[in-house]
Formats: C-alpha cells, structure tokens, sequence
C-alpha cells in the first residue's frame, strides 16, 4: 500500500509550526499505524532528517500515550480504539493521510506532534483520589457494593487519560475526563467522605487549566477509545450542583442566614 502522509512539524512550543509531506510506500496493510511511522522515521534518520517526534508506549490501547488527530479524527477512523490499535488496512491504498497532534490551548506542543497534557495531571492532583485510610484489600472486600454500582464505577474508571475528549470538542472541554474521574470514586462508598470538596475542587481545576464548557456536543463520547458515555457528565453536574448547594447553606447558617 501506499499513501501520502501529511504530519504536522512543530521544533517547540515557541516557533510556529507548518505541514510537511512525506511519501510512505510498500506500506503492509498488517502494520499497525505507529510502526508506519517507525518505518518513516527510520528512513528520515538515514536521509539526515531529523525524525517526527510522537509518543507511544504500551501500544495496547492501555496508556493513551498515543494522541493524534488522524484525518481530523482523535485516534483516526476506528471507533473505539487507540492510533495504536489502528491497522493500515483501515485505510484506502494510495489515501492522503492527515497527522496532527491533540488542539487545545490547554495542551501546549512540546514538539512536533507531541503535547503537554500535565493538566490531565494537576486536575487528578486536585482531588482524583481517596485520602481516608480505607483499610487492605481484605477491608475492602468486607464492604458489600452491589454489581450494578460497581459495574458503573468500572465503565468510569477504564479513562486512560488520553485527551481524546478535549481534542473532538468544539469547545475544548475536558468535562468527559474529570466525570470519569469522579465517577469512579463517587460511586463507590470509599470515595463518599470527600465527594463534596472533590468534585469542587477537580473543577476549579479545569477551568483554571484553561479548557472549555461543556456545551453536550457529544463529540467526546464518539472520540473516547475507551467509549465512556455522557451519562457521567450528567453525574457531575449533579454532584457539582450538590456540591455547590452545601457550601451555600453552610455559609447562609454561619451567618445567621438559615435555620
């Protein structure tokens, strides 16, 4: 197979990037989308180019390191997959190939199609987790959760933190990521003591970070590799508004305001 690939260029965040076209043949259809691009940057390093910078890991679709808009797609055409889930069978023999990293203000380039997703970080920092000492394996299986709600909190918790979400959303919202992120700790009872000041402060932190509203698009949902639904958004505005409604009686009880 042979295609035309069209990768986004970028030296740092600093210096404006630019589309460079690179001619990929005798391509396998058997070959998964980053060892395309292993192949490519093998012949840039043996004509003296310097390679196309692109992260990968596992290439299992377990991390989410592997962040690329393909053909204006998050993880290319594949519903429900990684870019290193991705065959080139996918696609058409002689096809032009769009490649570019993640778009979002919030996920500066680093270099070429590599960016800087830490706000992914500093939002889980913000209150992903549990703080409370909820005991060994052995305490936590005596707490009876009932399937349905622990299935629930699974569905949450499969988010590999990739950034596809933000990436499809018009608006650049990472919405998707912190109800995932909240939902699995939420739906389960050790997460129930701090789910009040989690889910003000997971926000707080979004929205410092500098991405967008959620306007229910639903663009995330199509994007996300792991197919984590809306219906945890819906979650966290009910959460959040909870939330908010506390803080507001406490503060009208305080002075004098209530009761």
């Amino acid at each position: 197979m042979n295609f035309t690939l069209h990768i986004w260029r970028q030296k740092d965040r600093h210096t404006p990037g630019r589309i460079e076209t690179y001619p990929a043949t005798d391509v396998s259809p058997d070959m998964s989308f980053l060892e395309m691009l292993d192949v490519l940057n093998e012949r840039l390093t043996h004509e003296g180019k310097d390679p196309v910078a692109f992260e990968h890991d596992c290439r299992e679709g377990i991390c989410g390191s592997c962040a690329l808009m393909v053909n204006g797609m998050p993880h290319g055409p594949t519903r429900g997959s990684t870019v290193c889930q991705i065959h080139m069978r996918s696609f058409t023999d002689g096809q032009d190939i769009w490649i570019e990293p993640w778009r979002a203000g919030a996920f500066p380039v680093i270099r070429d199609l590599v960016t800087d997703r830490s706000a992914f970080d500093r939002i889980v920092q913000a209150g992903g987790y549990i703080s409370v000492n909820t005991g060994g394996a052995p305490d936590g299986n005596t707490i009876l959760i009932p399937k349905p709600r622990q299935e629930l909190a699974m569905d949450a918790a499969t988010c590999i933190g990739c950034g596809a979400c933000v990436a499809a959303c018009p608006n650049t919202s990472a919405m998707l990521f912190v109800s995932a992120k909240v939902g699995h700790l939420v739906n389960l009872p050790q997460g129930h003591s701090e789910r009040r000041e989690r889910v003000r402060s997971m926000i707080a932190q979004h929205d410092a970070e500098g991405f967008g509203h959620c306007t229910n698009y639903y663009e995330c949902e199509a994007a996300c590799p792991k197919e984590i639904g809306v219906r945890f958004i819906a979650q966290l505005n009910r959460e959040y508004a909870k939330a908010c409604l506390d803080v507001n009686t406490r503060d009208m009880v305080g002075t004098g305001g209530a009761g």
